[in-house]
């Protein structure tokens, strides 16, 4: 599925953020493809002050819902963010 990537100016990113936003990207596109009958995804990736902002959006069905579910998977209160475990940042 085309994906468009919009990558803003960084800076400096420290490797353990830099490696979580990967990760954290490569388990959304995965469930995008998975789960979701996208015709189209985009990224986006800039810096909010010091935190480093992640975007994955597409034009598919569904999507988690801030205090849906169980207690796993999205969750937030903060305009759909979530602490990045063990990181002291949002994404």
């Amino acid at each position: 599925m085309p994906c468009r990537v919009r990558v803003g100016e960084l800076g400096v990113v420290p490797l353990s953020v830099e490696s979580a936003a990967y990760f954290t990207v490569a388990e959304a596109l995965t469930n995008v493809a998975k789960h979701s009958g996208a015709q189209h995804v985009e990224v986006a990736v800039d810096r909010a002050g010091p935190l480093l902002r992640v975007q994955v959006s597409d034009d598919g069905k569904g999507g988690a819902r801030d205090g849906a579910g169980t207690g796993g998977g999205h969750r937030g209160g903060r305009g759909g963010q979530a602490p990045a475990a063990g990181l002291g940042s949002w994404c």
